[in-house]
Parts: structure tokens; C-alpha cells; sequence
């Protein structure tokens, strides 16, 4: 699938969320950050018990490449292991989620809507390659004295 993300694409998704204060201390901001890590880390090793734990057991994952193909929404923390358990299987090569330009975009004690940038990259051919870029919307809930995720917007400039 060839697509061209066009200049600002991805802007009619992450205007979806609006902009709000963000009212969590620097420990509870790192916490968040490190569910993220956690998230992307068991992304790229096929840890589905890792996976799981960084779920809401109601989450909900979308994605969308180049604003021309959607996909899901995958409602429920059973239907995205499924979906990420069938994509890992049919990977042959190392893809490493790289998450940067982490920013709070609303934060309370019990929720955080957090955007960042991704790059994906694989070790396919022997050699380092960015295979897609993109941006993460993660929409996060205090559950289970932790935080997890509750919804997942992936938006894709290109297809990987």
C-alpha cells in the first residue's frame, strides 16, 4: 500500500482531545511515561503479559495511515493482544517503537491524555531502517494503583 501523508494529516485526530491543564506531580508525569516504555518495550519483544499489564481491560486501539485507511477501533484488552499476538507472528526482523516528543496534553489525577511522536524502526536487511513515523495518542487511566492505558489512537504517515 502506497499512501502520501499530506502537511498537518494527522491534526483532525489530535484535535479530537482538547487541550486541558495538567494537574499531576512530576512523579505521577513519570509514572505515566514509564507505562508507555513498558508498553512500546513489550510491542517490540511479543511480551503479551507485559502487554496486558499496560491495559485497561476496556481499552480500546485505533489507527489511522495517512488519514486514507483506518483501522479498528480493537475494543477490549483481549481483542488488542490478539491483534498485536497476530502482527508479531508475522514479523521476521526486530521493530523497535520508538517514542519521542512525549507531551502531557491533559492530566488530572485519575486520567492523562499524553501525545508523542513515533518512529518505527526495523533491522530488517541487516542494516537499521525507519519503516514508518507517525504520532501515538494514548489516553490513560489511574486503575489498579497503576497507570494503564485506556485508548489508543495511532496515527501512520505511511504504511509499515
Amino acid at each position: 500500500m502506497t499512501t502520501t501523508a499530506a502537511f498537518g494529516w494527522g491534526s483532525s485526530h489530535l484535535n479530537t482531545t482538547p487541550a486541558g491543564e495538567v494537574n499531576l506531580d512530576p512523579a505521577e508525569q513519570f509514572a505515566v511515561q514509564q507505562t508507555l516504555a513498558r508498553h512500546a518495550f513489550a510491542l517490540d519483544h511479543g511480551d503479551l503479559v507485559a502487554l496486558e499489564g499496560t491495559l485497561t481491560e476496556d481499552a480500546t486501539w485505533t489507527a489511522s495511515i495517512a488519514g486514507e485507511v483506518e483501522q479498528g477501533p480493537f475494543i477490549g484488552r483481549a481483542a488488542i493482544l490478539d491483534l498485536v499476538r497476530e502482527a508479531t507472528e508475522a514479523q521476521t526482523e526486530q521493530r523497535r517503537h520508538n517514542l519521542v516528543n512525549m507531551v502531557f496534553h491533559r492530566a488530572e489525577a485519575d486520567t492523562a491524555v499524553v501525545w508523542a511522536y513515533l518512529m518505527l524502526t526495523s533491522n530488517a536487511g541487516g542494516s537499521p531502517t525507519v519503516i514508518a513515523t507517525g504520532f501515538y495518542t494514548f489516553t490513560l487511566r489511574h486503575a489498579e494503583s497503576e497507570w494503564r492505558i485506556a485508548k489508543v489512537l495511532v496515527g501512520l504517515d505511511n504504511a509499515a
